[in-house]
């Protein structure tokens, strides 16, 4: 393990900008139509559950990585298995950001250009972050979370002064009556973005405050949950259900609309910048975790030797993971789900949790007996 610590406020802004990432990109719940906002407040509030749960997992064993300590409550032989699969979902998850990195970036301004080269001008650019450890990357998200923020003020601010919030667009509320959104929320936005985040069980141990771990990951869950709520509601009341629904970008759709006395429009390189903060550090995170992830497992003193073969896994598994756009967002949506998603953040951990508690409360009985 790295020998390196970072601070709360850091953790807090990473989790932040990596549940915020991909999830600006797409019409994030809108099978719920204009109550795709309650369906994300509703996956929001049901990851804090689970967070908890992650959580507990860590304070039992604070100082080891997740890919150590499921050998410890598993076993030598499933535990290393299951901390392959992690591994491998952390890959592919990043090679699947990476995937909407390049589809937005051909879409936005370069047509012309292959997706291997859009994706491979990012991936060097992680790769050599990552082989700077968890200190650079946190020092990074600190500048950059600052500006991505501006962004975001000021685009909110000139959406409203365009005029082009319609508030009839978000009614009526509750149309198909609560059962809609809490389908999508269990469904779809309880896993994308928010319980992606146990990614940030392995980078738990390096926080220099373990006590403050808990509060800091609901707090920067809560933050992003918000985040995105204010977004759909933007994007369904300027653009309508049908047309965000329609849209592959449907913020990028949003910010084009601006037009302030015919003098500010064509902003939508708003957009595209705070994208690719936020998707860098999507990447980042999850290319680092299974990168230490990888050293732990195999007992590879020197992570960053790993930085260039794995890099170079993700970034072809972005070009083949799909033969278009609408086939990737399928598998994200549906097949990812139920094959990654449900197993890997809501059944494995609790089991975890549970076995973990049983034998710890067997060394206290053994130790209370002697």
């Amino acid at each position: 393990m790295e020998k390196a610590k970072i601070s709360a406020i850091q953790l807090f802004i990473l989790m932040v900008l990596f549940e915020l990432g991909s999830a600006l990109l797409v019409p994030l719940a809108i099978r719920a139509k204009q109550d795709a906002w309650l369906a994300i407040l509703l996956g929001m509030l049901g990851s804090f559950v689970l967070f908890l749960v992650y959580h507990k997992l860590h304070t039992y064993y604070p100082n080891l990585l997740p890919t150590e300590y499921m050998q410890k409550i598993l076993g030598k032989v499933l535990g290393t298995v299951l901390a392959f699969i992690y591994i491998l979902y952390f890959m592919y998850d990043a090679s699947r950001v990476l995937r909407d990195f390049g589809e937005m970036l051909l879409t936005f301004a370069y047509p012309d250009t292959p997706l291997f080269i859009a994706n491979a001008l990012l991936m060097l650019v992680i790769v050599y972050t990552v082989r700077k450890g968890i200190e650079v990357i946190a020092r990074s998200g600190e500048l950059l979370f600052i500006f991505m923020y501006v962004l975001a003020v000021a685009g909110f601010i000139l959406i409203i002064s365009s005029g082009l919030i319609q508030i009839k667009n978000l009614q009526p509320v509750l149309e198909d009556g609560l059962l809609s959104p809490v389908k999508v929320a269990l469904s779809e936005t309880l896993y994308f973005p928010f319980t992606e985040a146990i990614v940030f069980t392995m980078i738990l141990p390096y926080l220099n405050n373990p006590k403050k771990a808990k509060v800091t990951m609901l707090c920067a869950t809560g933050l992003s949950g918000i985040n995105l709520v204010i977004t759909m509601l933007i994007n369904v009341s300027v653009l309508g259900v049908n047309l965000t629904t329609r849209s592959q970008f449907p913020l990028l759709s949003t910010i084009a609309s601006i037009q302030v006395a015919d003098f500010l429009e064509r902003l939508d390189v708003f957009f595209m910048l705070a994208m690719v903060i936020g998707i860098f550090f999507k990447v980042t995170i999850l290319f680092y975790a299974a990168t230490i992830g990888t050293a732990n497992l195999f007992k590879i003193k020197s992570p960053s030797m790993l930085g260039y073969p794995l890099g170079i896994v993700i970034l072809f598994l972005s070009v083949t993971i799909a033969s278009n756009f609408q086939e990737h967002l399928h598998e994200g949506l549906y097949i990812a789900k139920f094959i990654l998603h449900i197993p890997l953040f809501t059944i494995i951990p609790p089991i975890l949790l549970f076995i973990a508690f049983l034998r710890k409360r067997r060394i206290r009985e053994a130790n209370m007996s002697e």
